[in-house]
């Protein structure tokens, strides 16, 4: 299955190699170029300026995009397959480098910061959820979702709430053999939510769970972000899944455009 955020992630931004450099908070420049505000004096989450990204002879992918997502926003894209919506979440991930334009995280340009400061900030302020789950199988669920809590000298205490609200309470101690595929991408989606980041980006987060399971699962992916200001960005082929979200845009290769507005909340129930 192919996964649009790769498993080297988990090697550089969730492993056990903690130093005392990796719990600095991150550094933001004060320079008023590289930081943007709303009238507010909130930056937005995210912030996509002008972003172009092209492979091989000619072969563009995203040209000249704009967006902007508000704290507790979230937003939906939907396209077909090879339009580029996870070359789109690597380049806001700092995972893939875009050939012109800019992404701000929380009002910081990310290539405002050195490698080890924009390493920080996405342990510190994004969450993935992996298309292909990419637990790590000689860990325990526990442990598994913690794995971003240890960056912070967290008690596990959350991990185990998480995998309660997605259906796994008192499986803490299972490995991930003893799961099924979508019982493992509620582990992915528990471990992209315990350390409650600024931003987080899923890429098909309910494509291996049951009408049923992937019902439940969004709406506590809802309520995360919500209850935590966290905005999303969630990559979808499902219109079922996209409901769920404030709003739903459509990727293709004359940009990124909104479509029909999201459910009510009252229809989302």
């Amino acid at each position: 299955m192919r996964s649009g955020l790769p498993w080297a992630y988990l090697a550089r931004v969730q492993h056990f190699s903690v130093t005392v450099e990796d719990l600095k908070p991150v550094q933001l420049t004060d320079n008023p170029i590289l930081m943007t505000f709303s009238n507010n004096g909130v930056p937005p989450a995210l912030e996509c300026r002008g972003l172009s990204k092209a492979y091989g002879a000619g072969r563009v992918l995203l040209a000249s995009l704009d967006f902007t997502l508000d704290p507790g926003e979230f937003v939906a894209i939907m396209g077909d397959s090879g339009v580029g919506k996870s070359t789109l979440l690597n380049l806001i991930a700092g995972l893939d480098q875009a050939d012109s334009g800019e992404v701000l995280i929380d009002g910081t340009a990310i290539s405002s910061l050195d490698d080890n400061a924009a390493t920080r900030l996405r342990r510190q302020k994004l969450g993935f959820v992996f298309q292909a789950f990419h637990v790590l199988p000689h860990l325990t669920l526990v442990q598994n979702v913690a794995l971003p809590l240890l960056l912070n000298d967290t008690p596990p205490a959350r991990a185990l709430d998480l995998l309660e609200a997605v259906g796994l309470g008192g499986r803490g101690d299972d490995f991930p053999r003893q799961l099924s595929g979508g019982e493992l991408q509620r582990v992915a989606i528990a471990r992209a939510l315990v350390h409650r980041p600024t931003l987080i980006l899923a890429d098909e987060p309910t494509g291996n769970l049951d009408p049923e399971t992937a019902h439940e699962v969004l709406l506590l992916f809802r309520a995360e972000i919500k209850a935590n200001g966290a905005a999303a960005i969630m990559v979808t082929h499902s219109m079922a899944a996209a409901a769920s979200a404030d709003r739903i845009l459509v990727l293709s290769e004359h940009g990124l455009h909104a479509t029909q507005p999201a459910q009510s909340a009252g229809e989302r129930q």
